[in-house]
């Protein structure tokens, strides 16, 4: 598959022997920022998203190894870039690299059945370039890629899928967060492969891994200050807890999951793509059966809901 170079490309930083490829906007949606790391005997690159793609007369052919924080059609788009290159992902999310099947059922139903999942498909191979992956290898929590005079360490971060992982540049002390991307939208658990619970595990592993320069594959971009990270990293674990309140709020009155699909808990009101109702619905179930079990929300008949307190 030949892949065209996109438009305009923003400023890259370089630390030592680590590049970080910087998107368009910051790397935001559908962009991000990718990573490449010259070691000795081997180069590596991170996450071949679409900055990959705008870059692909440079950087075509231009690593040994793949390396994926994990496996979403952003984050694989220049993969086809690399067709010699030994491609890694943690196993739980091998399934999305070894076949376009295999991606759909980690997205869930609105991928798999109905009038979105042509839709979806076409989204992913035409915008993304899907290219199905069947030698990429599966790695573990705590493995170790040995580049030469380098190396990239892996801490098993799931959540946003099974396999997430935070990626270590060591010892430039870089980390790749994923996505674990520091927006002001928040954590993305709405994939039938995602999960609040371990998200929020995640979050709080985050905040024990020593690092000097943090990098977010959306937006928040480069992060230099520890102060800074820190901050950014409570705002954005901030929002779980304020979708939880949003919820109870909205509860004053008892409202179906469809009404509170309709009412938007985490997406904007006017955001119009089709597939966003599934993925608020996953989110808000998730919201609601912690809710439930706190004893903060009741189910009041089948499918209806209302704060315990009303």
């Amino acid at each position: 598959m030949q892949i065209e170079a996109s438009a305009a490309v923003e400023t890259d930083r370089t630390f030592g022997g680590v590049t970080v490829l910087v998107g368009e906007r910051n790397g935001k949606y559908p962009h991000g920022n990718s990573i490449l790391v010259r070691g000795r005997d081997a180069r590596l690159i991170m996450d071949p998203s679409l900055a990959v793609v705008a870059r692909a007369a440079e950087l075509r052919g231009a690593a040994d190894l793949v390396l994926l924080s994990h496996v979403h059609e952003d984050h694989i788009a220049g993969m086809s870039l690399f067709p010699d290159a030994a491609v890694h992902a943690h196993s739980a999310d091998l399934t999305g690299l070894r076949s376009l099947d295999g991606l759909m059922q980690m997205y869930g139903a609105y991928a798999e059945e109905g009038s979105l999942a042509a839709a979806t498909r076409a989204y992913v191979t035409e915008t993304f370039h899907y290219c199905a992956r069947a030698d990429a290898q599966g790695f573990e929590n705590g493995a170790v890629f040995d580049l030469g005079g380098c190396q990239v360490r892996v801490f098993h971060t799931p959540g946003h899928t099974r396999g997430h992982s935070a990626l270590l540049v060591e010892p430039e002390g870089i980390l790749f967060l994923g996505d674990i991307d520091l927006t002001s939208f928040g954590p993305y658990y709405g994939d039938a492969w995602s999960d609040l619970t371990d998200f929020e595990r995640s979050l709080e592993r985050l905040r024990g891994i020593e690092a000097r320069t943090w990098v977010s594959f959306h937006q928040a971009g480069i992060v230099e200050d520890a102060g800074d990270f820190a901050a950014k990293l409570a705002a954005f674990a901030a929002k779980i807890r304020a979708r939880d309140e949003a919820i109870v709020a909205f509860l004053e009155e008892p409202h179906s999951i469809d009404e509170m699909v309709a009412h938007r808990f985490v997406y904007r009101p006017d955001a119009q793509v089709p597939y966003l109702d599934a993925v608020e619905q996953r989110m808000i179930t998730q919201h609601l059966s912690r809710l439930v079990a706190q004893g903060r929300v009741a189910e009041v008949e089948p499918g209806r809901y209302r704060c315990a307190a009303g």
